[in-house]
């Protein structure tokens, strides 16, 4: 038996084709040769036992496959010597379910919480330690360590990161988050009038994503449709948050080039995205508008005329901004060749979003999964193929041109009455899948549910979680004062990967 399911709809567990722990390896490595995604890979405990669960996007018929494989033991062989896509998924099992995926080339914790269930001691019987682990060494002349965090001086999460330095050289950098763990995965199965709070909160600058994708999950489980209208709305405040942290990241990243214009100009601006958000519903994040069934807040004529000429303005002015940048060479030699990662590697890894777009990989969910209003138009995908801070900022700038083109061809399409479809029950013992380009990249939330139509496992992945390791690889080579810059060009969420 196969299932595959298209994005935002659900279909029977029991139809999840069951492999040997060593054949779903098998079926992974098989997957990503041929052009697949590992969309995410976790354990649940299901009515037959433990099983570990794979989701494989194929981009091309536009499908993700469901597939299971129960565990008879703690342990199985490691995935990740054959896909290297699977080595954080691996990790995060081996943390969560305590099982050991034997042959894994660096396993250890990706957070520090209590395991969820009594297993093999893969760390031990008790809470592992924050930060109390080895990481990877050099050793040689000159050869020295450089470690920075968890605790920064600005006012971002905790992270720390530990450098293989010989002089200014960086040769290998390793980084640990985790030290905030919040549970949230733990928490969706719990009272059905909180999950859309927790959604909106996963990360919090990815609000009106992560909510979409939540309000998704639950109308395929429960077979309501939101009007078209509101996923229009949906689509809209989707495109604001991406113009808005597209814009900061812009500024920002002139701001560690010491280049004040566009650093200050888009600072101004990204605000002005976000009162466009508020102009929809209250809330400059984007709180409140989505709910199940659709949003909570009518898009009138007046608002729409009103966005139109906000939208106008903020295009002109952020041109004249972020022009500036591309017009300075002191600029462009700070961007150019600096934190450059191939388009081998960046498969490899399987990162996501303006990652992988600015290596040259054409995927966006929007095109390749569309869901929502984004299957009557979505935005052609941008990339930019260098691979270095440049490209990872080039991408940005195109996508802000897109995206506000698109507002634009969604208020000029979108029509009827937004009608509120309250999600009823869930079907019982289903599996829902949701994937969603958030302006970071996916976000891919899968839910299960027992036959009494609960949620028994509740499972997100924020494209931070894949392209945390992307940064690493991007520092290799590099000099250790092009970490900042490197940074920020990926600017990737801590509370995104520690749910």
């Amino acid at each position: 038996m196969t299932l595959k399911l298209k994005n935002a709809s659900c279909g029977p567990t029991a139809q999840a084709e069951r492999l040997a722990p060593a054949e779903l390896g098998t079926r992974i490595a098989g997957c990503v040769s041929e052009g697949g995604t590992l969309l995410s890979l976790f354990a649940l405990e299901l009515a037959d036992g433990l099983s570990l669960c794979a989701l494989l996007g194929d981009r091309r018929e536009s499908v993700i496959e469901v597939l299971l494989a129960p565990l008879r033991c703690d342990s199985y062989p490691a995935i990740t010597p054959l896909a290297p896509q699977a080595h954080y998924f691996e990790r995060e099992i081996a943390e969560q379910y305590d099982i050991l995926p034997q042959g894994h080339p660096w396993l250890k914790p990706v957070r520090f919480h209590e395991r969820w269930r009594k297993g093999a001691a893969v760390f031990g019987t008790g809470r592992p330690a924050p930060g109390v682990w080895d990481y990877f060494k050099m050793s040689g002349p000159e050869i020295h360590e450089v470690a920075v965090g968890p605790v920064h001086a600005g006012i971002i999460e905790p992270g720390h990161f530990r450098f293989q330095c010989h002089g200014e050289d960086v040769y290998h950098l390793e980084i640990q988050l985790g030290f905030q763990h919040r549970g949230v995965e733990n928490a969706m199965p719990g009272e059905a009038a909180r999950r859309i709070f927790i959604a909106e909160t996963l990360a919090g600058d990815t609000t009106a994503g992560h909510a979409t994708a939540y309000c998704r999950i639950a109308e395929a489980l429960s077979g309501e449709e939101p009007a078209a209208r509101a996923d229009a709305v949906r689509a809209i405040a989707m495109e604001l948050e991406r113009l808005a942290n597209h814009t900061g990241d812009l500024g920002a990243l002139a701001g560690d080039t010491g280049y004040l214009p566009t650093a200050s100009f888009c600072g101004r601006l990204r605000g002005d995205f976000l009162n466009m958000t508020a102009l929809l519903c209250g809330s400059r994040f984007g709180r409140g508008l989505l709910t199940e069934g659709g949003v909570r807040f009518e898009l009138s004529r007046e608002t729409g005329s009103e966005l139109l000429s906000r939208l106008r303005e903020a295009e002109r002015d952020t041109a004249g901004a972020v022009n500036l940048l591309w017009q300075s060479p002191s600029v462009l030699a700070r961007l150019e060749e600096t934190g450059k990662l191939k388009r081998e590697d960046a498969v490899a890894l399987g990162l996501t979003g303006v990652a992988a777009r600015a290596c040259g990989l054409e995927i966006d969910a929007r095109t390749d999964f569309s869901s929502g209003h984004y299957k009557i138009i979505a935005p052609e995908p941008a990339t930019c193929a260098s691979g270095d801070v440049y490209a990872r900022a080039m991408v940005r700038w195109r996508e802000i041109s897109r995206s506000i083109r698109h507002i634009r061809q969604i208020l000029d399409t979108a029509t009827g009455e937004i009608r509120l479809k309250p999600c009823g029950a869930f079907a019982p013992d289903s599996v829902a899948v949701s994937i969603e380009e958030g302006w970071r990249g996916e976000l891919c939330h899968a839910a299960f549910t027992g036959p009494d139509g609960k949620l028994i496992r509740y499972k997100i992945t924020d494209p931070s979680f894949k392209n945390w390791a992307g940064l690493a690889l991007a520092l290799r080579g590099q000099q250790i004062s092009d970490f900042p810059l490197c940074n920020k060009s990926f600017n990737l969420s801590y509370c995104g990967t520690d749910l």
